[in-house]
């Protein structure tokens, strides 16, 4: 499989996302729901605490790629909805490391949200693998 990012720009590069990614090759495509900071018996955690709650959905995110078989680098898309952009700016660091090994990196939609499914959430992140 191959991947190339299509960026006809460079400002994106400061924020560790591509503008387009192209695959050639790929077999097997994952697409991942969205994860979000859930314990393993479907209870939302970490109310109020953005940093807790990306940490968590980053994590649940990589439980369920790895359970395919998934990493990282096979991830082509993110999408990530909140209900404050503010707060998650302030802890957007915690993202850019998971990808900081990712070339091309992927290509990630920011969408603000009313609420999520739960109402404690502040943060849900869905993705798109491809290998």
């Amino acid at each position: 499989m191959e991947k190339q990012a299509l960026n006809p720009w460079r400002w994106q590069d400061n924020f560790n996302f591509s503008q387009a990614v192209e695959v050639s090759g790929g077999t097997q495509t994952l697409y991942c729901a969205g994860q979000a900071a859930i314990s393993a018996e479907g209870q939302p955690l970490h109310p109020d605490d953005m940093a807790a709650q990306l940490r968590l959905a980053l994590a649940n995110l990589e439980t369920v790629l790895h359970q395919g078989r998934y990493d990282w680098p096979h991830v082509v898309r993110l999408t990530v909805y909140t209900v404050d952009f503010d707060r998650l700016f302030q802890h957007y660091g915690l993202l850019e490391a998971k990808l900081v090994n990712v070339h091309p990196k992927p290509v990630i939609n920011l969408l603000g949200v009313n609420r999520l499914v739960f109402p404690e959430l502040l943060v849900e992140i869905e993705a798109t693998a491809v290998r």
